[in-house]
């Protein structure tokens, strides 16, 4: 690889990094070319977007950016790395976990994950990741939560006039 591709490849990924709030660092290594095809088709599928690269790399796209806040992924960029790009930060590990079910492997093997700001390490940190909460999911519960005390006093209102009288008189 010459100085000049390895610095597009460094653009790229420095693109990447600023455009997304959430990515995930993998261990694809003993994975074969058809299990590769079919990760990133699922990818493809849930818009995630996976790049291979080397870590030298990784490493310096995320230091020209900032290297203080990305200091936390450092260690895990070795062996065979795969980036998952992604907006929503629970899609990659539902699909990490989802994966290797369908696959009886333990494969891709969760090496660090970057979300919004923090940083998990290990891939005893994926059954967690796949039970954050997306944004508009805690949105959903919060609307949820002041419905429903309207909900109640219009059904009861509704369903007997003794409880319309009560609230009322209230």
């Amino acid at each position: 690889m010459t100085k000049q591709e390895k610095n597009e490849v460094i653009e790229l990924l420095k693109g990447k990094f600023e455009q997304y709030n959430n990515f995930y660092i993998t261990d694809t290594e003993s994975l074969t070319v058809e299990q590769v095809t079919n990760l990133r088709r699922h990818c493809f599928n849930k818009n995630i977007e996976m790049k291979v690269a080397k870590n030298t790399l990784i490493r310096k796209a995320l230091e020209s950016i900032d290297a203080e806040k990305y200091s936390g992924v450092y260690d895990s960029l070795h062996k065979v790395t795969a980036l998952m790009f992604s907006d929503n930060p629970k899609d990659p590990a539902l699909i990490l976990s989802g994966f290797r079910k369908e696959s009886n492997n333990t494969k891709p093997e969760l090496k660090a994950a970057f979300i919004n700001g923090d940083v998990f390490v290990g891939d005893n940190q994926l059954k967690a990741l796949t039970q954050i909460k997306t944004k508009n999911e805690l949105i959903g519960e919060v609307i949820g939560l002041l419905q429903s005390p309207i909900q109640r006093v219009i059904g009861a209102l509704q369903n007997r006039p003794e409880a319309a009288e009560a609230v009322v008189e209230g």
